[in-house]
């Protein structure tokens, strides 16, 4: 299948074509038609597999088709990072290149005033974190009166991050009458009642998560102590220095420490973290993907909206609590048919985690026993 068969305008598949996407995804080609049609959806597909183009390029075509008949934003995209939103909103305007389409993105963390000068001269797609919307409206500078379309992104990373009771102060000012969008990553039994409250008789779409993640990931692990996880990161990265390697940990009080000790020999690292300002995360994520650094240092939350399609390797510096997190980690690499490869550093108190990571992908992940701070594993321990 191509995108062409799902009739959409001639400007859309010209930009399509520019960016060289002909073949839609999994979640791609189930979500486009029901959302033409006006579908209420709740999708769920692993992270990489396209879940913004899923729900823009339909939302996109159908302000064509529609024409300009009223004022105001007409689609609102609430994302719960603002790596995320900065994404989505560069995504609006790439396949909207042809139109006249007009996105803007509103966010914390930099000059309100900027973005007030943006809404003022009228847009049609407004891609906002939680947070900051809320400001907006209150302070009625954004007015969400003609929304068409909600799209709830990352549900699931949003109801992690306490953002509820934000989204629901939000879509009490906007329209009943709506079409209502709710991508998420995973589908825990919250998001099936979030999408019960928000959403109106929605078709569900999931997509096979767990066979996706370990197609064309290269996962390894290595037991050692904890104390002696530093020493063995650095010389994983020393053996591969031009590759380029996003290393994740539990804490932004551990990705700051971290990062000392990296920079302190001559490894040229970024942070990004919740703490960080915007400018300060705008910067390290740009200095990443330019290859100026090759290590960026993240924790879960804040590597939500980091897209890189040739990034060579993962490293799980801390495995995370929850094996979901562990998908959504490695699928970092990988992506868009690449191959990639993941490491993870597993220390004592970290075993049942690896357990569960092992479960739910449902395969046991290749232990490295050649290196120099290896610590033995018994079977019973494994």
């Amino acid at each position: 299948m191509t995108f062409k068969e799902f009739g959409l305008s001639p400007i859309i598949l010209k930009a399509l074509d520019d960016l060289g996407h002909n073949v839609p995804t999994s979640i791609q080609e189930l979500a486009i038609p029901n959302i033409l049609n006006k579908k209420d959806v709740l999708g769920c597909a692993q992270t990489g597999t396209g879940k913004t183009a899923a729900f823009l390029l339909p939302i996109m075509e159908n302000l064509i088709r529609k024409g300009r008949n009223t004022q105001g934003i007409r689609v609102l995209v609430l994302s719960p990072t603002r790596e995320l939103a900065i994404q989505t909103r560069d995504n609006c305007r790439k396949y909207g290149t042809h139109t006249d389409i007009k996105s803007a993105v509103v966010l914390g963390g930099v000059n309100q005033r900027s973005q007030e000068e943006v809404l003022k001269r009228g847009i049609d797609i407004l891609v906002a974190t939680p947070g900051r919307l809320l400001d907006l409206v209150n302070q009625r500078v954004v007015k969400l009166h003609a929304i068409e379309v909600l799209v709830l992104d990352e549900a699931d990373t949003m109801l992690d991050m306490g953002f509820i009771h934000d989204i629901r102060k939000i879509i009490a000012h906007v329209p009943k009458i709506r079409q209502t969008l709710m991508f998420s990553a995973t589908m825990p039994k919250t998001i099936r009642v979030l999408a019960s409250e928000f959403l109106h008789e929605p078709v569900i779409i999931e997509t096979n998560n767990k066979a996706l993640t370990v197609e064309k990931i290269n996962q390894s692990v290595y037991f050692v102590n904890t104390c002696d996880k530093s020493k063995l990161l650095l010389d994983i990265l020393r053996s591969k220095e031009d590759t380029s390697t996003l290393i994740f940990t539990r804490t932004k009080h551990g990705a700051n420490k971290l990062a000392v000790i990296l920079q302190k020999n001559n490894m040229d690292t970024e942070v990004i973290h919740g703490n960080k300002s915007q400018n300060a995360r705008v910067k390290a994520l740009s200095n990443f993907k330019s290859g100026r650094s090759k290590f960026l240092i993240a924790t879960d939350i804040a590597a939500r909206g980091i897209d890189i399609i040739e990034l060579s390797q993962v490293i799980n510096y801390e495995l995370p609590n929850l094996a979901e997190s562990y998908v959504h980690r490695i699928g970092r690499t990988g992506r868009a048919g690449c191959g990639g490869i993941a490491i993870s550093l597993c220390d004592k108190s970290e075993r049942k985690y690896l357990n569960d990571i092992e479960r739910l992908i449902k395969q046991s992940i290749i232990v490295v026993k050649e290196h120099s701070y290896l610590v033995n594993v018994g079977a019973n321990n494994k």
